[in-house]
């Protein structure tokens, strides 16, 4: 524990950029505080007994380690612990929502420590002084293993395969490595220039990369076994829930996936305009959870987009209306209009081309990691080679 007092006396600071930045551009919202700052915020950690902020991480980062190293400015030393549990801390540090600062015990009376900017802070420290370089193994086992999908689990069961010895192939059914990182996520909640540079760092390490495959049709599930010395399914859940109700056949409605999928290729540049934009539409949207508020970003950043209405199960309605040049402007608070209330009630809303509503609802999201095997040969991940500063695990 740096400093035992420090949660006394130093307030809780974090730095976003400002709503109007943001809906300029398709860039992050997170902003860098100053070193001296952050080992500042850093030192707010109390080092506790039970730090119910590492039990409340999915991951067990062990976040009081490398708190109380980035109050020391052992910078290194911190994304070595960082690593140790975690193989790609630049998209927890961007994309999750920080369960750890619910669990801080500052937080039962204060503000809880700035868990998720020192972490997101510790990696870009990380990779602008280079110190995460391809860690290659020392010997290979002559195994071979097959990754089923390149999401999040796909790409970190693969690095690790990887770094045993293993030859490791992952399959990728769309047209580029990623899965829900490049085309579920929008890019203002992650630069897929982070994405990029993970894969560049694997690909030296040896991992092999086959986009354009589905597994079960362009690869066979035989071919498959007869390959590989064990297969390791993160297909995640790509098939989204739809709502078999009234209407749900008429124009203007469609599912999150489409809908972010197209303005993630638009950021990719593979198209100049998305099919399905908010441009001067109104928009519904059905669902109130991460989907849906990435659904609402993207909809406001649509230039032209004058109202947004995000609905969930739980009750809660977020509206925003954009000031779009000579068309007027709904007030920002009260309902919308009783016609376009419920789009999937059964009243009598034709949706129109001023319209169009946004389903972000798919089954529970799941991503594992299970090993298919041969009878009898089934492989034993051991742990990393210690040659590797970046070892997890």
């Amino acid at each position: 524990m740096a400093d035992p007092t420090s949660f006394l006396r130093v307030p809780r600071e974090e730095r976003r950029r400002t709503p109007a930045e943001r809906l300029r551009d398709w860039r992050e919202a997170h902003v860098a505080l100053p070193e001296r700052g952050l080992r500042q915020q850093a030192t707010r950690c109390m080092g506790c007994g039970i730090p119910f902020c590492h039990e409340m991480c999915p991951l067990g980062n062990l976040i009081p380690e490398w708190n109380e190293l980035v109050a020391e400015g052992a910078w290194r030393r911190a994304i070595e612990r960082l690593h140790a549990t975690n193989n790609f801390p630049e998209f927890t540090g961007t994309l999750c929502p920080a369960p750890c600062e619910d669990g801080c015990v500052l937080a039962i009376n204060s503000e809880p420590v700035t868990i998720k900017q020192i972490e997101l802070q510790i990696i870009d420290r990380a990779w602008q002084e280079r110190w995460i370089t391809p860690c290659p193994p020392v010997a290979r086992t002559g195994r071979a293993v097959a990754v089923v999908g390149s999401g999040p689990a796909g790409l970190a069961a693969a690095q690790q395969l990887t770094r045993v010895g293993h030859e490791v192939v992952v399959l990728e059914r769309a047209d580029r490595i990623g899965g829900l990182l490049r085309y579920g996520i929008p890019e203002f909640k992650l630069e897929k220039r982070r994405l990029d540079r993970r894969l560049f760092q694997m690909r030296r390490e040896g991992t092999i990369f086959r986009a354009g495959i589905e597994v079960g049709v362009d690869y066979t599930v035989d071919r498959l076994r007869s390959r590989f010395d064990a297969v390791v399914l993160a297909s995640g859940a790509p098939v989204p829930r739809d709502l078999p109700v009234a209407g749900r056949d008429l124009r203007g409605i469609h599912l999150a996936v489409e809908y972010l999928t197209w303005a993630n290729r638009v950021q990719q540049g593979d198209v100049a305009v998305s099919p399905i934009t908010a441009e001067g539409l109104d928009v519904v949207i059905i669902g109130g959870g991460d989907t849906g508020t990435d659904c609402f970003g993207t909809a406001l950043r649509q230039r032209h987009s004058r109202w947004c209405t995000s609905t969930s199960a739980l009750g809660r309605r977020i509206d925003a209306a954009r000031r779009c040049p000579g068309r007027p402007t709904r007030p920002s608070t009260g309902p919308p209009p009783r016609t376009r209330k419920a789009a999937f009630a059964g009243s009598p809303w034709p949706p129109s081309p001023s319209s169009v509503t946004l389903n972000t609802g798919c089954a529970p999201f799941r991503l594992w990691a299970d090993f298919v095997t041969k009878p009898g040969r089934f492989i034993r991940a051991s742990r990393p080679s210690s040659s590797c500063p970046h070892s997890s695990r």
